[in-house]
């Protein structure tokens, strides 16, 4: 087993792991060129790096992931590695304990002993519920002659009741190292001070630790690990990682070459970054953000904001929306289904008390975009509205027309609703809204609004109209207006300002996919387009009309 490095006055030092290309795989697909890592070790090596987890070893199949994802001996055994660097893979506990006998699993994973391996180490990621599980496979990893960690996940919020008997727990079984993963990021430096101290009482052997920096605290939480007796320490180049990333190698390798008394070339390590890192981190967009602190400060799983940030239907309120949700319906465990609900966050049923036929009931309806059409057209769209005198709705905050031409304006997202409503306090028109049951934080900030109370229901794929609540298949405020202005049995819709998306923007298809839904309902009514549009309606001039 790698013993921790010493100084000259024999202070024992923390080893030091870089798990880039392990960690940095949730970005990637685990899909690194062959020309990064061969620099890449390199330059970690330069910078006093002690192991490399090279990557997962998992029995994952569906859809593509790079080598980084399966890091096979065959694959470990062609790239060009110093003899000074121990490798380290890692596997998660859930693969262990679902599917095959967990002996058949490792089998499959591990089919060469360590002595004909290039691994030394594995490590096993586990949540507490999952550590007594897991714990067998410790003495056939060991009998092929593998070291083994355990990466505790998600035990911030343990007491230390808890924490000790997971440590006493451990202590009956050869484990070489057991480690501390912050894996919410909401931990700050004297909480990760007192879970390694209670670990301690319950575990003799190495700790480790293994930060996020939702809060910006990853460096400092492992120095104050250290200083409290933690002798391995885990980092990834520029922080890449899932969500905000973790503790960044360079940075480490400058507190550690100081703490060795050992200097470090961090020379590659730098050119690498500026070269590699940086322009990834760029395409990719790990690191701390508002949206992370807040899954920090909260304990929500950080893989919510990976996702919405790579989506670009998730706006500003929607990732809050999400945030708001998840706060208070428990977000540890990342559920792709939990993403459509949390965006909704309505409360109550959908009920509503304001019926829309006694303002739309057979009359044409101009419908108000965000779009940039409104306003390239407006003096034409405003001398329509003056002569054909529709009945005129505009979205959200639209101002790109008369203020005295507008008769109503239309929301339904709370956090949307709770950031403009000030606005909404300077915009004379009624607000239709699903009044009774957005958040009452909503409801107080708009208090001092005139607003029409319409119920909204969301369940995919459907469509319903009711006198006083609708039924849409997404919480867009599209949606919910073409749904009301149908309950409101209007003779047509008419629409600007919907000039749509690029074709690969998420937020096309998914405002497409409304539009053919609605369409295709019976009650639907249509749809005519007078400004300039991406989308499948039917379009007829402004200035034809």
């Amino acid at each position: 087993m790698l013993s921790p490095k010493k100084t000259t006055t024999e202070k024992t030092q923390a080893i030091f792991l870089d798990c880039t290309l392990r960690d940095g795989g949730y970005y990637n697909a685990w899909d690194f060129s062959p020309d990064l890592v061969h620099h890449y070790i390199e330059a970690v090596t330069e910078a006093g790096v002690d192991v490399i987890e090279l990557g997962l070893r998992t029995r994952k199949t569906h859809g593509f992931m790079g080598a980084h994802a399966y890091t096979t001996d065959e694959y470990i055994k062609s790239l060009d590695l110093p003899n000074s660097l121990k490798i380290s893979v890692m596997i998660n506990a859930s693969e262990l304990l679902t599917g095959p006998k967990l002996t058949d699993t490792l089998a499959l994973l591990f089919p060469n002993s360590a002595d004909t391996s290039p691994v030394s180490l594995v490590r096993i990621a586990c949540h507490s519920f999952e550590f007594v599980g897991a714990l067998a496979s410790v003495k056939w990893l060991k009998d092929r002659g593998f070291d083994v960690g355990f990466n505790l996940m998600q035990i911030a919020d343990r007491s230390e009741s808890e924490i000790v008997s997971l440590a006493e727990t451990a202590s009956l079984h050869p484990i070489d190292v057991l480690y501390v993963a912050d894996s919410m990021g909401s931990m700050n430096p004297q909480q990760t001070k007192q879970t390694v101290q209670w670990l301690a009482k319950g575990w003799s052997g190495p700790i480790g630790v293994h930060t996020h920096d939702n809060l910006g605290l990853a460096l400092a939480n492992t120095l104050e690990a250290i200083s409290a007796g933690a002798t391995w320490v885990d980092s990834t180049v520029t922080g890449m990682g899932r969500g905000p990333g973790n503790a960044r190698t360079e940075e480490l390798a400058i507190e550690l070459s100081s703490l060795r008394r050992a200097k470090a070339n961090l020379v590659p390590l730098m050119t690498l970054i500026r070269k590699t890192f940086k322009p990834m981190q760029q395409q990719y967009g790990w690191g701390s953000n508002p949206y992370y602190y807040l899954t920090g400060k909260y304990g929500i799983h950080p893989t919510y904001i990976q996702e919405m940030l790579g989506d670009s239907r998730y706006d500003e309120e929607d990732v809050l929306s999400v945030i708001e949700y998840l706060k208070e319906k428990g977000g540890k465990k990342f559920r792709p289904e939990t993403l459509a609900s949390a965006r909704n966050f309505y409360v109550g049923k959908a009920e509503g008390s304001w019926n829309p036929k006694h303002a739309l009931d057979g009359r044409d309806v101009l419908l108000l975009g965000a779009g940039p059409g409104v306003r390239s057209h407006r003096k034409a769209v405003e001398s329509y509205i003056k002569k054909a005198k529709p009945v005129v709705i505009a979205l959200n905050t639209q101002s790109d027309i008369q203020a005295e031409l507008i008769d109503f304006r239309i929301a339904c997202h709370p956090v949307r609703l709770l950031a403009d409503c000030k606005a909404y306090a300077q915009l004379p028109q009624p607000l239709i809204v699903p009044e009774s049951m957005l958040p009452s934080d909503v409801r107080n900030a708009l208090s001092a609004k005139k607003t029409l109370d319409f119920g909204v229901n969301i369940e995919s794929d459907k469509f319903e109209f009711k006198e006083t609540s609708c039924t849409t298949p997404s919480p867009l405020v599209l949606a919910y207006a073409l749904a009301m202005i149908t309950s409101g049995s209007a003779k047509k819709i008419l629409m600007s300002g919907f000039d749509g998306y690029g074709s690969d923007d998420p937020r096309s298809r998914e405002i497409k996919d409304v539009l053919a839904l609605y369409q295709s309902s019976s009650d639907s009514r249509e749809l005519v387009s007078i400004t300039p549009t991406r989308y499948d309606i039917p379009i007829h001039s402004v200035y034809a009309m």
